[in-house]
């Protein structure tokens, strides 16, 4: 979750305001931004967040503002056709669904309560998958809510206990993936295609961020070139060396973070979720190694790290020698970055860039219900 949005929701929970909070859903075509973003709007028409500005955003706040004053839940299309945009300098066409709720002094005391637990669950890195029903034909339960921490505690329930069941079963599913996971059900509770049959109940799974981080050990020539590429793509980059002369801003300005510090000790700091990607490219075989023990047991969704075939076995032997199991080894990617026959270093990070696609949209495809 963005900082802004964390905070404008925490404000209004702990000032007990109204506010309308907008989720874009699903999209179709171009549009300015993907699932997962957010928009609050308070009673007086002060915004949080945007889901992508122009005139879009203003009709997106005009139902949100109905949304306040009706207390109830919708999905609204909102059509950013090529003539509308173009009236704001913007040509974009698409379709973007959005999920419009109201959040409250009016809502009800169990909401009220699990949306404070939320926010502290997120505060707390307890890295929450959240579950909000969006579509049912029981109106009561849009708007239903429930939470997994990341140590498997749940909180809430989405009113039935088959929709509970199959919302947990989601989060397994959706927990790893760096969007939003869209889930449509029959009356039966089956998935269903929405394209053949409406569906009787919709939920939305989200984990607490949607932007994929990545984290990259070792400030060398590769990590120069990598960390530029990966920025332009969208990742938020943290890089992480013990060398003032390598790991400063001069040399990395378009990194999000630049961590100076044992690496030990700077990832003893560091939040690794499932939507953390770590590629681990330090000066020697001591720092890989040391890096390699302390992330291999945490939940990213990418551990690669550069090397040649005959050290990375070392390594791995080495490593499986002193305790840590051969399933969580087998997790590593070595040698790094997909075999595109890569020399220099912007042609490595290319490589090495090409496969973090690969494993994430792999993720993304992978975390849906069969």
């Amino acid at each position: 979750m963005e900082k802004e949005m964390y905070q404008g929701l925490k404000k209004a929970s702990d000032k007990n305001l109204d506010v309308a909070l907008i989720t874009i859903i699903s999209v179709l075509g171009s549009t300015p931004r993907k699932p997962g973003a957010k928009m609050l709007v308070f009673a007086d028409g002060t915004t949080v967040g945007t889901i992508g500005g122009g005139c879009g955003e203003a009709e997106g706040r005009r139902e949100a503002l109905n949304v306040l004053t009706s207390h109830a839940p919708k999905v609204h299309y909102l059509n950013m056709t090529a003539d509308i945009a173009q009236e704001e300098g913007m040509v974009c066409g698409g379709i973007m669904g959005l999920f419009i709720e109201y959040l409250g002094s009016q809502s009800p005391a169990e909401q009220i309560s699990l949306m404070k637990d939320y926010l502290s669950a997120v505060n707390e890195a307890a890295n929450p998958v959240l579950v909000t029903v969006i579509e049912a034909t029981e109106g009561r339960l849009a708007g239903r809510k429930m939470f997994v921490k990341n140590n498997g505690e749940v909180t809430g329930d989405l009113g039935l206990e088959e929709l509970t069941r199959v919302g947990l079963e989601s989060i397994k599913l959706g927990g790893k993936r760096c969007q939003p996971l869209l889930v449509s059900l029959d009356s039966e509770f089956e998935p269903c295609d929405t394209t053949v049959n409406k569906a009787t109940f919709r939920f939305l799974v989200e984990t607490p961020t949607t932007v994929v981080q990545l984290l990259i050990l070792g400030a060398g020539h590769i990590a120069l070139p990598l960390a530029t590429m990966a920025k332009i793509v969208g990742y938020e980059v943290t890089v992480v060396d013990d060398r003032r002369s390598f790991a400063n801003s001069n040399r990395f300005p378009t990194a999000d973070r630049i961590i100076c510090d044992d690496f030990e000790r700077a990832l003893d700091e560091i939040t690794i979720n499932p939507q953390t990607f770590v590629v681990i490219i330090t000066r020697g075989h001591r720092y890989d190694k040391m890096c390699l023990c302390k992330v291999i047991n945490q939940s990213a969704s990418y551990i690669g790290m550069i090397g040649s075939r005959k050290r990375v076995k070392a390594l791995l032997t080495e490593l499986e020698e002193e305790g840590i199991p051969s399933e969580a080894l087998q997790r590593l990617h070595s040698p790094i970055g997909l075999k595109i026959g890569a020399e220099t270093p912007e042609e490595l990070a290319v490589s090495i860039l090409s496969e973090l696609i690969k494993v994430q949209r792999e993720s993304n495809q992978n975390g849906k219900l069969k």
